[in-house]
């Protein structure tokens, strides 16, 4: 196991400006050498939920949100090329994402006018500030769909009959999508480029049981490390800039945009590696089954929709980092831009047994690490007929990704076995 240590051994002293939600704080207050950025708008605190506490809502640090409509971007006007709303009244539906650049999608299938043309009025909740606040708002009915990746784990040992019903960012078609995550290293700490082996005995800032700190431990697997050849750090994304610039840590590893802005305002930081497909990039759009067994017909008309702004995303990167500023307070469009070109390669929302595994391995590691207290029956958590039903019926939406490799195709039948 690796040596972990709490991010205030290191980090006394040092300040952050977090503005509220996800990956919308772009500005850690930097050391003395570095030129500060500018700190966003800080969101207006939702009120809390009176809804009961949920076992989930317990191991949450932070409290959840009210299930508050997510306040419009501007400009309010309807960009030009926006699919054609339906004909008749639209199906009101609720879902909810965490505000991070890898969950643009929902927004932009708003935006963009996908969830109207399908018949829906879906209103989005204010961006929660972690996925286990989005399970909660599932689990009391304030939206019927989220977007989650390892809240799944602490849901699902809770007794939470959630099921994944597509993705929001992943590979259908290879077993490492991880084009989205990169090692950062501080100027003079002696870690190469290009070789993670020169990690030992470094100090690495990581989120301990999340995307970012399984990244880590798949590439130290990869060259021949353990965990416990690293002393990691443990820091949330937004004080990344500062463990750097203090020397608090010799290296990051983060999802976009932190390594990003971490390269453009910590002088003399460098990416030791980007990608890399060590890993199998995990994050599900979620439902309750009891709501989704009810609810068929408007579960298949939002995977629809979502699917539109997936493939118009892949197509307008430039555009979708437009839209990312508008939705994200505090994402800047040279950032978005650059985390858009990494982005799109993983827009993907079938599923397949690559999508099974990425879970499965996740499991297993944070399983390992002591980081979940149960293992899930991975079969039971996925239900891919509804974004199947959407593939055959809507062919076009996908013409632009490779197929989905026979032996990792699943339909009617399929158990996913770990190899």
């Amino acid at each position: 196991m690796a040596r972990l240590l709490s991010r205030r051994t290191f980090l006394s002293g040092a300040t952050c400006a977090v503005a509220g939600v996800g990956l919308l704080a772009a500005a850690c207050q930097p050391a003395p050498t570095a030129a500060p950025p500018a700190a966003p708008a800080k969101p207006t605190e939702a009120p809390k939920p009176t809804a009961a506490a949920s076992p989930v809502a317990a191991t949450s640090p932070a409290a959840s949100p009210a299930a508050s409509p997510a306040p419009s971007p501007s400009p309010a006007a309807k960009p030009a090329g926006q699919a054609p709303a339906a004909k008749g009244p639209l199906s009101k539906l609720a879902t909810g994402i965490v505000a991070a650049i890898d969950q643009l999608g929902t927004p932009v299938a708003k935006d963009r006018g996908f969830f109207e043309q399908s018949g829906l009025d879906v209103e989005i909740l204010q961006p929660f500030p972690t996925g286990v606040d989005a399970v909660n708002a599932v689990q009391n009915n304030s939206a019927q769909v989220i977007q989650i990746a390892g809240p799944i784990f602490g849901a699902g040992c809770s007794g939470l009959d959630i099921v994944c019903v597509g993705t929001f960012n992943g590979s259908a078609v290879k077993p490492g999508s991880d084009d989205n995550l990169a090692l950062v290293a501080r100027q003079g700490s002696g870690i190469e480029r290009g070789k993670v082996e020169s990690l030992r005995g470094k100090r690495i800032a990581a989120s301990q049981g999340t995307i970012n700190y399984q990244y880590l431990v798949f590439w130290l697997q990869r060259v021949g490390l353990s965990p416990s050849d690293v002393t990691v750090v443990n820091t949330p994304p937004p004080e990344f800039n500062v463990a750097l610039q203090t020397g608090a840590a010799d290296a990051i590893t983060g999802w976009d945009p932190w390594p990003i802005l971490a390269t453009k305002n910590v002088p003399g930081a460098y990416e030791i590696v980007r990608g890399g497909e060590v890993l199998g990039y995990y994050g599900f759009q979620v439902a309750l089954r009891d709501w989704m067994t009810r609810n068929e017909d408007l579960l298949d008309r939002f995977l629809q929709a979502r699917a539109a702004s997936d493939q118009w995303m892949r197509k307008n990167p430039e555009e979708t980092a437009r839209i990312a500023v508008r939705w994200l307070p505090g994402m800047t469009e040279d950032v978005a831009l650059e985390s858009m070109k990494y982005e799109v390669k993983q827009l993907d929302i079938r599923l397949s047994r690559f999508s099974y595994k990425a879970l499965d391995d996740a499991q297993e590691l944070l399983f390992d690490a002591r980081a979940i207290r149960c293992k899930l029956d991975i079969n039971k958590h996925f239900e891919p007929k509804y974004i199947q039903k959407v593939e055959r019926e809507n062919p076009a939406l996908f013409d632009d990704l490779p197929p989905v490799p026979e032996p990792a195709r699943v339909g009617p039948g399929f158990v996913y076995q770990r190899a």
